[in-house]
């Protein structure tokens, strides 16, 4: 193997532990890759792409997860370009770059124009965390889901996904089985929370990841006909104790978008503190 002072390459399953403490290093802002690595392994196969390191001598410095989803890891703005080259070879299967705003600007300045113009661009997404049960009473009507709940919740989800990003999932060939089994697979594992009327999902929230330092929250959804009753923040207050209560995370984290003055607000009351801003590309 070449020895250089300095090297980028890919890594396996030999290169987790080290990836993992990278991670560690800012555990809640990277859960997610914290979480890919744990459970994939670092082994390509699982990943459906791949994860890139940046060496100084034998240390692990930053790190760069190339799938559906770009996701930088410890990265400073100048170590975006050690992963720009890659980045560009994997860019017909890249959906979203997303990470802290300032390296997600300074690795768009170098890949954009040898990129597809984004679909979007939310350069400014409060990165919120909060570890401890809230001041705001537990809605006790949001559960935990069952399967037999999967036909109610599936079209809200969809809805969800739709307004959020813009498009639908079921779109893609293929793309409304896919995405019913993700929200099955959520179901299983006990990641998925809503409550219910005669009409079907009031308000829903679902677990994206979890390590055992944080678990970060997606999906945050409310039936446009019961919005402004206040059940936002009593859902995720309830979402909070379930992670919380549960022993899932010790830390519960999300990122929002910073025009939805509404969700800020609920998330503030719940007591979610910014602790980062993020940025999101969509293609």
């Amino acid at each position: 193997m070449l020895r250089t002072r300095e090297q980028v390459r890919v890594l396996g399953p030999g290169d987790r532990d080290r990836f993992i403490a990278l991670a560690e290093q800012d555990p809640v802002v990277n859960v997610f890759a914290d979480y890919r690595a744990r459970l994939t392994n670092l082994d390509e196969r699982w990943l459906g792409g791949q994860v890139w390191g940046r060496f100084e001598g034998e240390e692990l410095v930053a790190g760069c997860h190339l799938a559906a989803n770009l996701v930088p890891v410890q990265c400073t703005p100048e170590d975006v370009g050690a992963f720009a080259d890659v980045a560009l070879r994997r860019r017909g299967s890249v959906g979203t770059i997303v990470g802290p705003s300032d390296v997600v600007a300074a690795l768009w300045e170098q890949v954009g124009p040898r990129w597809s113009r984004p679909r979007e661009f939310r350069s400014h997404q409060p990165h919120l965390e909060i570890d401890h049960l809230s001041p705001v009473p537990a809605s006790p009507d949001v559960r935990p889901t069952t399967p037999q709940d999967l036909d109610a919740l599936y079209p809200a989800c969809v809805a969800m996904y739709t307004e959020e990003v813009g498009v639908s999932p079921e779109n893609d060939a293929g793309g409304g089985d896919l995405y019913r089994a993700r929200v099955q697979q959520l179901i299983g594992r006990g990641w998925s929370l809503a409550s219910f009327d005669d009409h079907g999902v009031v308000f829903k929230a679902e677990v994206a990841c979890a390590t055992p330092y944080a678990a970060q929250v997606q999906g945050v959804w409310v039936r446009p006909d019961r919005r402004g009753e206040g059940l936002a923040a009593g859902g995720m207050a309830a979402v909070v104790a379930h992670v919380l209560g549960s022993g899932m995370a010790p830390v519960v984290s999300l990122y929002v978008n910073d025009w939805n003055a509404p969700a800020r607000a609920a998330y503030a009351r719940v007591g979610f503190r910014q602790t980062a801003t993020f940025a999101t590309l969509m293609f």
